[in-house]
């Protein structure tokens, strides 16, 4: 009997370490970081903060505030609509900040033509123009912008132009230019305006034959493979300089399906966007996005009610927010990620909406979504099937043992060591079956990126139908 009680607990301590080595928490990766002396990775679906350097401190925005004023200009005008540039507009501006359009008093440019010129080459009588055109006054647009970053969720900052030159107010944190930059780029005619290379400006008083203007961000325009700005993932963005500021930087990237923004304040020349780069690359190449839908059922599925508020809803009366994802570290399941249920709902909640659920992965926020009521729900009522027991705590989980006795009333131990040792057994065999799946799943996800990798050279090299050809001569070769 010893000789089986100790066989049976060593198989139950090299299932525990099986258990602990392949399913262990992965850790939240840090291993990258930036020159600059603030800057911010922010995955733009889930909200998630990725990295973050000094993200709450203050520092002058310059011309990155143009990407606030340009939301707020689409938000409140027609592409079409003529804007007429005021003796104000041109020449109340700070001494020395140039007049890159050479526009005077009287010129007449489209709201759109505008916007390319805020957004490509940073011109400040744009900027003075189109708030006058939208609000009446800058100091009205003024206002407009402060309460649109308040609407934003932003709490740290504050701006005294459109335009991004000296106030002595005008200050940003990191944090709020992401939040600012997340809702900017979910605009889809904003990306397209930041990431054109350059634009035709028709004829003005002093350009009678029109001009041509050109994207200064580097990230987003250089396609030379061996230059250190290449970065294919590089949608869009804006640059900004200031003496007080230094080198400020807007990144928007895509990949993979995902979308993060990236911004850099305080920088210095060339750094800040290999900055800007290091922070989209470590951001893509070390975390993935997890659906919502899909992978949440706590609250969607099963008979037990759902209390909220002191309300139970029943499940199937639920369902999620669509689109909602989580930012996690890759390899890092979506069971791993901790949740709570907050009742007091925030302004601006979605219509239906009776809960909000946020995720946290080692005491990071990385994403949310709401609970909502579906149509007319019906409260799961006492004398239910159900019942109206509250519902489990967020993050808890609750066991039940039970002892089985034989005919005579006593334990029977002989048979509770037997089923234990089986237990054991299943576990160590579903462990080493979860190991070799999670393995070939990680080799299989490796060889997909280094064939989209080799994809995306040959195509910038023009030689994408050879490896089409060659993937399908393998697969015949395979086939036979």
């Amino acid at each position: 009997m010893k000789g089986r009680l100790k066989i049976l607990i060593s198989c139950l301590l090299i299932s525990q370490l099986f258990l602990m080595t392949v399913y262990a928490k992965p850790d939240w990766p840090s291993d990258t970081g930036i020159q600059a002396e603030a800057g911010i990775v922010m995955d733009a679906d889930s909200g998630a903060v990725i990295f973050g350097q000094n993200i709450h401190a203050a520092y002058p925005p310059a011309s990155i505030t143009k990407i606030l004023t340009a939301l707020i200009v689409l938000e409140n005008s027609k592409l079409d609509d003529m804007v007429t540039f005021s003796k104000d507009s041109v020449y109340n501006v700070e001494e020395g900040s140039g007049n890159k359009l050479n526009v005077t008093d009287g010129d007449k440019l489209s709201v759109e033509d505008c916007l390319y010129s805020l957004i490509l080459h940073s011109c400040n009588q744009a900027a003075n123009a189109l708030a006058e055109h939208v609000a009446g006054s800058r100091e009205e647009f003024v206002r407009m912008m402060n309460d649109k970053i308040a609407e934003l969720g932003c709490t740290e900052s504050h701006f005294d132009n459109p335009s991004g030159l000296n106030g002595d107010t005008q200050y940003v944190t990191a944090y709020d230019m992401a939040l600012i930059a997340k809702a900017a780029y979910s605009n889809e005619k904003l990306v397209e305006i930041s990431s054109a290379v350059s634009h035709d400006i028709p004829p003005t008083a002093n350009n009678p034959e029109g001009l041509t203007i050109y994207n200064e961000h580097r990230l987003v325009k250089t396609t030379d493979q061996k230059s250190e700005f290449y970065c294919p993932s590089a949608v869009a963005g804006k640059t900004g300089y200031l003496i007080k500021a230094g080198n400020t930087l807007v990144t928007y990237g895509e990949q993979d399906g995902r979308r993060l923004v990236s911004v850099i304040l305080k920088g210095s020349p060339r750094q800040y966007f290999i900055d800007g780069k290091t922070l989209l690359e470590f951001g893509f190449s070390s975390f993935e996005n997890l659906p919502v839908t899909g992978n949440e059922t706590s609250y969607t599925s099963g008979e037990s009610p759902v209390e909220v508020s002191g309300t139970s809803y029943k499940p199937s009366d639920l369902e999620l927010e669509p689109d909602c994802t989580i930012t996690l570290p890759k390899g890092a399941r979506f069971p791993e990620a901790d949740k709570s249920l907050v009742t007091e709902l925030p302004s601006g909640s979605p219509k239906g909406a009776v809960a909000l659920i946020e995720y946290t992965y080692n005491d990071r926020k990385v994403g949310q979504a709401y609970l909502l009521a579906k149509g007319s729900t019906t409260p799961a009522g006492e004398g239910s099937e159900s019942g109206t027991a509250e519902a489990e705590p967020t993050g808890t989980k609750t066991d039940s043992n039970t002892n089985q006795t034989d005919a005579s009333g006593k334990k029977g131990i002989h048979g509770t060591y037997v089923l234990a040792g089986i237990a054991a057994l299943l576990v160590l065999a579903g462990v080493l079956t979860g190991f070799f799946a999670y393995r070939k799943k990680k080799e299989s996800r490796e060889i997909a990126l280094r064939r989209e990798e080799r994809r995306r050279r040959l195509k910038a090299e023009g030689d994408e139908e050879a490896f089409d050809r060659i993937l399908k001569e393998r697969r015949k070769t395979k086939n036979k």
